[in-house]
């Protein structure tokens, strides 16, 4: 589940997106301060906006809202006290962890691109890589699916060329890392570095 909020851009609503994939056909609904957003197609919640969010809990972030205990128990009373009965699945787990690039492949479709094959600590992804500078053994931070970038991008499983991927392995400037080098491939971490460990950003 991820969390937005821009008072300036968007006014003072709460965005909650509860699903990485790209609903097909949108159905809305709405009560009182509560809009439901539903993938029609497969007769999922996808995602709901609460307006007056500042109303309903403290938020300090613009853009990205960290999903804290505190926050999911505010938002699961703001849908009782709106009347709206749904189950929040909240899933604490870090998004940007520390994994082991174990094996890469050539992509059968595309030269620049290399299949690879990561631990993750608590489970093994397939993800498409482009950078030049990726290889076997490398501690490497990954993103996993539900990530959202420091550029807003969310990260979703999709298939590249034919190939599914699960995730993306991040340079510094898509870490958002401050004094960060462009154009200089993955980033690659100390042997040290704990494969399943949560990758904070130290600004």
């Amino acid at each position: 589940m991820n969390l937005f909020y821009n008072l300036n851009g968007v006014g003072n609503v709460l965005l909650v997106q509860f699903t990485s994939s790209r609903p097909r056909d949108i159905r809305i609904e709405s009560k009182a301060d509560v809009t439901l957003i539903y993938d029609d197609s497969k007769n999922e919640l996808v995602g709901l906006n609460l307006f007056n969010a500042s109303s309903y809990m403290e938020l300090k972030e613009e853009g990205q809202v960290e999903l804290t205990e505190s926050i999911a128990l505010e938002l699961k009373q703001s849908l009782v006290k709106n009347g709206v009965d749904v189950q929040l699945d909240v899933d604490f787990t870090p998004k940007f962890v520390i994994g082991l690039v174990e094996k890469t492949e050539s992509h059968p479709n595309a030269d620049k691109l290399k299949v690879c094959t990561v631990d993750v600590g608590d489970e093994t992804l397939q993800i498409v890589c482009g950078a030049s500078n990726i290889a076997e053994g490398q501690k490497v931070v990954v993103a996993k699916v539900g990530a959202v970038m420091a550029s807003g991008t969310v990260i979703r499983d999709a298939e590249l060329r034919g190939v599914a991927s699960s995730g993306m392995i991040c340079s510094a400037t898509e870490l958002n890392i401050p004094n960060a080098e462009k154009g200089q491939g993955i980033l690659v971490l100390e042997e040290s570095s704990v494969i399943g460990e949560a990758f904070i950003v130290s600004n």
